[in-house]
C-alpha cells in the first residue's frame, strides 16, 4: 500500500499509463482484425491475425496481472500459475493456427492428402 501522498501521485501515474496502454493496444487490435493495409497473410483474418491478436491480449493480460492485480510484488508459486498461463495462452495460439491451417475446411486442395472426397461418401452404402 502506498504510505505518503508521493507514492500515490507515483501510483496513480502508472495506474493512468497502462490503462493508456491497454486502451492502444486494444485499438491495435482492431486495426489488425479490420483494416486491410495491417492484413498480415491471406486476404482476411486468419491465423496470422489471429496469432497477432492473441499475442497482444496476452501481453494485455500480463500487464493487467502484474500491474492491477500487484502480482509484481509476489514471491513463490504465484509465479508458476502465472507461467502456465502465458504456456495456455501460447497453446491457444497454436491451436487456432493449427485449425487454420486445415486444407479441407480452407478448401486448399493441393495440400490435402486425397483423403476426403465430397463425390465419394465415406462410408459404403449398405445394400
Amino acid at each position: 500500500m502506498a504510505g505518503s501522498i508521493e507514492e500515490v501521485k507515483k501510483a496513480k501515474k502508472l495506474y493512468l499509463f497502462i490503462g493508456t496502454l491497454l486502451f492502444v493496444f486494444t485499438v491495435i487490435t482492431v486495426l489488425v482484425a479490420t483494416v486491410e493495409w495491417l492484413d498480415f497473410g491471406d486476404h482476411g483474418f486468419d491465423g496470422i491475425d489471429a496469432t497477432i491478436g492473441l499475442a497482444i491480449a496476452t501481453f494485455k493480460a500480463s500487464l493487467v496481472m502484474l500491474i492491477f492485480m500487484h502480482l509484481n510484488h509476489e514471491k513463490g508459486l504465484i509465479y508458476f500459475f502465472y507461467g502456465l498461463a502465458i504456456f495456455m495462452a501460447a497453446a491457444c495460439m497454436i491451436l487456432i493456427g493449427w485449425t487454420k491451417a486445415d486444407p479441407i475446411r480452407d478448401g486448399n486442395w493441393e495440400r490435402a492428402d486425397g483423403f476426403y472426397n465430397l463425390e465419394k461418401p465415406a462410408t459404403k452404402p449398405e445394400h
